[in-house]
């Protein structure tokens, strides 16, 4: 018989991401629960499940029924860095060359987030990767985070 406590941490584990596609997207690597729950502003326990389509993310959670593009979703650490064709991609769905103003909130949230210099500086290369998507002004905005946080981490 399976205890409770087992029963809750397999729970846990499991993930929420669910690939629909026979086709999976190559932006699909850059989709997590974690990225999901801030982009609509809930907590990661009220997502359900998240559908990874062939050309878009549908979104089931507790109030919440959606439908994302994969462009929505900047790049994380921990898979393959971005490549030529996913700007292309970016841009083909933007309809512009900036990134939505989600980007800029998802990496201030990361830069925040970092345990350690080494993980941040790991953050602050892979903006870098990115920065010819993000404005000048969220770049800027970017960069003052890093630095204090940076800072802090080096003070204390």
């Amino acid at each position: 018989m399976i205890s409770e406590n087992q029963l809750r941490s397999s729970e846990i584990g499991a993930s929420k991401i669910i690939h629909k596609s026979s086709v999976v997207n190559a932006r699909s690597r850059f989709v997590t629960e974690e990225t999901v729950a801030l982009l609509f502003n809930i907590s990661p326990d009220e997502i359900y499940r998240i559908e990874c389509c062939h050309n878009m993310v549908y979104v089931h959670a507790k109030g919440l029924s959606r439908f994302v593009s994969y462009a929505d979703f900047p790049p994380i650490l921990q898979v393959k860095e971005p490549c030529a064709q996913d700007f292309a991609d970016w841009y083909k769905r933007w309809n512009a060359k900036l990134a939505p103003q989600f980007w800029t909130q998802f990496y201030t949230y990361n830069f925040k987030e970092a345990v350690s210099v080494d993980s941040l500086l790991e953050w602050g290369l892979l903006v870098a990767t990115v920065k010819s998507v993000i404005s000048a002004a969220a770049l800027q905005q970017l960069r003052d985070v890093y630095t204090e946080e940076k800072t802090l981490m080096e003070t204390f």
